[in-house]
């Protein structure tokens, strides 16, 4: 099987400061940590938005060190809470597009793996322009591969109503540039929710899961706030082959009693 490692909404802020009472730098390196003594095997890491919490430079400065530690390459992609100018600056590697958003592709294994840019400065909710929706398109149009797409802000509501005002304001120029590609979309990974969430979209599988620093409370009620808590953070395990797209998902701080259980 082919093995990834998803991460999302890590949330850095500059070195030493604390973000709802955790550090945010240490719970990041706690998480690469585990990754580097369980699963070094894996053939890449994506990190799917909110790098930072408030776009700072030192927090690129942290997140590029700690991604050097690891034994695999790591692609990243832009949250509501990143700044493009200031990543970009300090990963001047990772590719744009034509009109600089941060999209590109990469093989897994017999895959395409498209990673979508939809970070809009200015807003917490995320934007999936015309411009954004045209590269999206022309991939697609390009061979009829199967698709693993990555994305930040989830493209449909979740029935968490807090979480839904702030995500993708408006996903007409998605479903237009899906339309009639959804078989070949065999799982789309996201972040931005801080929670376990899996189900399907229009026939399309999907997965995310908690942050490493701190969580969205499930509160499926009307709410001004977002509940926050401090549930335990977790990365994903994703297993590939030709039949089957696993995700599991691993609280990697839980240090609840482990033993073998009998036949």
């Amino acid at each position: 099987m082919h093995k990834f490692i998803h991460i999302t909404d890590i949330h850095l802020v500059e070195q030493g400061r604390a973000l709802y009472g955790h550090d945010p730098g240490k719970r990041f390196e706690r998480c690469i940590d585990s990754v580097i003594a369980e699963h070094a095997d894996a053939a890449f890491c994506v990190i799917t938005g909110d790098l930072a919490h408030v776009g700072h430079p030192d927090a690129y400065r942290q997140l590029s060190e700690q991604c050097a530690r690891l034994p695999m390459p790591v692609h990243l992609i832009l949250g509501n809470h990143d700044s493009r100018t200031n990543f970009r600056e300090r990963f001047p590697q990772v590719p744009v597009d034509s009109n600089g958003f941060v999209q590109y592709e990469q093989a897994i294994g017999r895959f395409r793996g498209l990673f979508l840019d939809t970070n809009e400065p200015g807003t917490h909710c995320g934007v999936f322009c015309e411009q954004r929706a045209n590269w999206l398109s022309q991939r697609l149009a390009e061979d009829d591969s199967p698709v693993l797409l990555f994305m930040h802000h989830p493209a449909f509501h979740l029935g968490i109503p807090v979480a839904d005002r702030i995500g993708l304001v408006d996903n007409e120029w998605l479903l237009t540039a899906l339309k009639g590609h959804e078989h070949r979309v065999k799982h789309l990974f996201f972040g931005h929710i801080h929670r376990p969430i899996s189900g399907t979209w229009r026939g399309i599988p999907f997965s995310t899961l908690r942050g490493t620093n701190h969580q969205v409370a499930l509160h499926l009620r009307e709410s001004e706030d977002i509940p926050g808590s401090f549930e335990p953070p977790q990365y994903a395990v994703v297993l590939l082959d030709d039949d089957s797209v696993i995700v599991h998902l691993h609280d990697f701080l839980d240090r609840s009693e482990r033993f073998w259980l009998g036949a």
